[in-house]
């Protein structure tokens, strides 16, 4: 992969209004963030001959996409089904097609409801895979039921082993807030203080309902990966991918979310597989990046990573989130458009539109002279991650 280094850069970018129970569908939320990436971008609609989707349920299909938008050669498609993992996944596919001539100007997006999510997930393949596994019949009987359960788990794990505290946590749902706050399209803009954080009740203790991502929500955010030297002459300024890695990691089960009782280091994720290989391909260090844009469909997941990915110890992210080091002129800024706690739950997507704002300069929580922003997928699942440079 070191010979794709800044070979791709994302070009355009384009996003829906992110609300709660929209009434609209899943495909028409792709088609208007599509037209809004290529809009940005400054491209025809014909330009785009490769299409890629993350859908972890019943997202809108390729081929209805591409007929919809008038695409006379598609000459390559495809979709990530992982979970949060999969945003990352698919644009370092977009950045393979481009770099090998699959395609030339390649499209990747996320849409989707709360019905697509929820409902419509049943017949997903991931889905029918882990209803197969079995390993469910050992678990839900005694209250393990769900993901936030892992999740819940996972952060009493931590919790027990290095002493993270509940106040840290809140410093980071506080974060995201103070940035969501400067962000017109946040669904939670409000101000939190951390007492509003404990107020917050428990949903699998310990994480509260502030611990978690806005869900349900509604929304699509989609990006236009091509060449940099086609996008050095577009409208913007380019992202260029500096590197992109994903990883499946070391299941020990069929079923992420259900192989964790039987991972004794479960308080490292997937990231710390990620984390060597990407900064290798960037030829960087994570002192070489200026802002991060971070998985966080829960607190803990964000908390974890700055771990994996080598801004602290493991033990010592606790400690790392404190005394406003994560907010915008912190030491690191992290999810300065307030993220899946704040501003939306659209699966990353919205953090790799985040990441190449902060690159643009044109974000609504800017980083002073930002030239590196780190873009991570979710864990523990198998995941992916981005680094995009000016």
């Amino acid at each position: 992969m070191k010979q794709m280094r800044d070979k791709c850069a994302i070009a355009g970018i384009g996003q829906t209004e992110y609300l709660v129970n929209s009434g609209r569908d899943s495909f028409s939320l792709a088609l208007e963030a599509i037209t809004n990436a290529v809009e940005d971008a400054g491209i025809n609609v014909k330009d785009i001959d490769g299409i890629l989707k993350y859908s972890v349920d019943s997202s809108s299909s390729v081929e209805m996409i591409a007929a919809n938008l008038g695409l006379p050669n598609v000459t390559y498609w495809g979709e990530t089904f992982f979970g949060g993992g999969s945003g990352c996944s698919a644009v370092t596919q977009a950045v393979m097609a481009v770099a090998s001539g699959m395609a030339n100007c390649v499209v990747v997006y996320r849409s989707f409801t709360p019905y697509d999510f929820m409902q419509g997930a049943v017949h997903n393949s991931t889905t029918l895979w882990a209803r197969a596994s079995g390993s469910g019949d050992f678990l839900r009987p005694f209250g393990w039921t769900a993901m936030m359960d892992v999740f819940s788990m996972m952060t009493q794990r931590h919790m027990h082993e290095y002493g993270t505290t509940n106040a840290q946590l809140g410093a980071i749902a506080v974060a995201a807030r103070k940035h969501a706050a400067m962000n017109p399209n946040a669904i939670r803009r409000d101000p939190l203080t951390l007492e509003d954080y404990y107020d917050s009740p428990f949903t699998t203790e310990p994480l509260r309902e502030l611990d978690s991502a806005i869900s349900p929500c509604d929304g699509a955010a989609a990006v236009i990966v091509t060449s940099a030297e086609r996008a050095r002459d577009l409208k913007q300024t380019p992202a260029y991918i500096r590197a992109c890695a994903q990883v499946l990691g070391i299941p020990k089960t069929t079923l992420w979310w259900e192989q964790l009782p039987f991972k004794f280091d479960f308080p490292e994720t997937q990231s710390a597989y990620v984390a060597p290989r990407l900064f290798e391909m960037a030829d960087m260090t994570p002192q070489d990046i200026d802002v991060a844009q971070i998985y966080d469909c829960y607190t803990y997941t964000l908390l974890t990573q700055l771990e994996d990915y080598g801004f602290c110890k493991k033990g010592e992210g606790g400690a790392f989130v404190e005394n406003g080091r994560i907010e915008l002129g912190g030491e690191l800024p992290v999810n300065t458009h307030g993220g899946h706690l704040s501003e939306a739950y659209i699966h990353g997507f919205n953090h790799i539109v985040e990441g190449v704002r902060q690159v643009r300069g044109t974000s609504t929580a800017q980083v002073q002279d930002a030239e590196t922003v780190l873009v991570t997928g979710g864990v523990p699942a198998p995941t992916a991650a981005l680094i995009l440079r000016k």
